[in-house]
């Protein structure tokens, strides 16, 4: 029998920056997005250009309905994404709300809610308008904390009887590997301080907090939940060292889910802090605010890494994202360098569980690979991506042992459920999705939708709830 629980959320993620386009339509304003054209692998640019396939993306603004209609198809009880921010406040600093960026978003819940499917709603997810980070520097200038909750205000105000399930930040410790594209700070990385950068973070897990107390003043019924980018790491060698080398970078990723699921800054973080040369500046205010704790943990898993103390030592990784650390010799890798490791989802559920005992919730899953489209045999396309089912079943299976140690699990969502233009490279060519579409890395191609074969295998275990899974 299955030990996933009968009201497991079941779904797919996907985020407004990376499958809308029309990023200039029905009075949207730029994003920090619209001028990343080549991902986390180049710099921003002044303007949009036409290389940037995110403002094409996949015409989800255009075709929402016949997505969602595809999602129905496979069972999904929960669709997580994201509400872009300058579609609401084109510029971020307005007083008055975007009604057109409103409605689209009306009709796109409402479509979700027609076939049973919840919303869980991402409020920021790397879609912070464009104007903020040129005018105020981003999360490091204090006044984001009320522009944030003004725009928080209005979209639960606007989808209160829609909207259960919420979420503050995409990934938040993320703004330490990217503080541009995760924190809207125009300063250049090489630049920034550390002063600076934990100023930011504060202000954001400040807003974070203030917006868990929103959320549970006016949407009584609703649960809002912390997201972390899940980068688990192993000591590179059984030296004490290394150890020691673990314990730190973890503390430095869990520093975020820390405040905002226990409502305090953690003692290790004074030490952190002496040595990094940083004096936060908080207002007493600001220690009320963040008892507000969220109500679950949720993360995006992909992969694990190793670390070591010595860094010459050790192969480095050959992702973009994780080049400070060392490539597990134990894992397999991905045609991106990410590394395989499906017992370190169990493991990572385990930690962050036994670390806050709240609801924990996977909210981005998946393989990244080059697919191919190939006759299906009955005058259609498919895709034979064995190898996504291969990942997903690993990860599930693990995800399912955690639930038997003990660990309480809301749900999964498969990141990209439906082909997506890559955050961390900007591709078409890196697919995650059960869901093809015909898109080139020229922005050619007709944006047909094709059922891949992992499709109807994804269909089958939400069908089971699961015991499919052990076929």
């Amino acid at each position: 029998m299955s030990a996933f629980p009968k009201d497991f959320l079941w779904g797919g993620a996907v985020a407004a920056n990376q499958c809308e386009g029309a990023y200039n339509e029905d009075g949207k304003g730029l994003d920090i997005e619209d001028v990343l054209p080549k991902g986390l692998v180049g710099d921003p640019t002044d303007e949009p250009t036409e290389d940037n396939l995110k403002l094409k993306g996949i015409d989800f603004y255009h075709r929402y309905r016949e997505d969602i209609a595809l999602f129905a198809q496979m069972g999904f009880r929960v669709f997580r994404l994201s509400i872009a921010w300058s579609r609401i406040f084109p510029y971020g600093d307005e007083e008055e709300p975007n009604e057109k960026g409103l409605k689209f978003y009306d009709d796109v819940f409402d479509e979700c809610l027609k076939y049973g499917i919840q919303p869980l709603v991402t409020i920021s997810h790397y879609e912070t308008p464009l104007h903020l980070a040129r005018t105020y520097n981003g999360w490091s200038n204090r006044k984001l904390i009320d522009f944030y909750l003004r725009y928080c205000k209005v979209i639960f105000e606007r989808y209160r009887d829609k909207v259960k399930l919420w979420l503050t930040f995409n990934e938040i410790n993320s703004i330490l590997h990217a503080p541009f594209m995760s924190g809207a700070i125009n300063t250049p990385k090489d630049q920034l301080t550390a002063q600076d950068l934990y100023q930011a973070i504060h202000h954001e897990l400040v807003a974070s907090a203030r917006a868990v107390k929103l959320c549970h003043e006016m949407i009584p019924d609703a649960k809002i939940g912390a997201m972390i980018l899940g980068v688990t790491v192993y000591p590179l060698s059984p030296k004490p060292e290394d150890m020691i080398a673990k314990m730190l970078y973890d503390r430095g990723s869990y520093l975020f889910s820390d405040v905002q699921a226990r409502g305090y800054y953690p003692s290790y973080a004074k030490r952190l802090f002496e040595e990094k040369g940083v004096k936060l500046q908080i207002e007493p205010q600001d220690y009320e605010d963040l008892k507000n704790t969220v109500d679950f943990v949720s993360l995006s898993y992909y992969s694990s890494n190793c670390i070591s103390a010595d860094p010459t030592v050790g192969e480095p990784t050959q992702s973009n994202m994780t080049r400070d650390l060392k490539r597990n010799p134990y894992s397999k890798v991905t045609e991106w360098g990410w590394q395989i490791d499906p017992q370190g989802l169990r493991y990572t559920l385990n930690k962050l569980y036994d670390r806050y005992q709240k609801p924990l919730f996977i909210v981005e899953n998946g393989l990244g690979a080059k697919d191919q489209l190939v006759p299906d045999g009955k005058g259609g396309y498919t895709v034979e991506d064995d190898y996504r089912i291969e990942y997903m079943k690993q990860h599930l299976l693990q995800a399912e042992e955690a639930i038997r140690d003990g660990v309480e699990l809301m749900g999964y969502t498969s990141w990209g459920c439906i082909d997506l233009i890559s955050c961390s490279t900007a591709q078409i060519s890196k697919r995650y999705g059960f869901i093809y579409v015909d898109l080139n890395e020229d922005g050619s191609g007709t944006l047909e939708r094709y059922r891949k074969k992992s499709f109807d295998w994804y269909r089958e275990v939400i069908a089971t709830n699961g015991d499919s899974l052990q076929n």
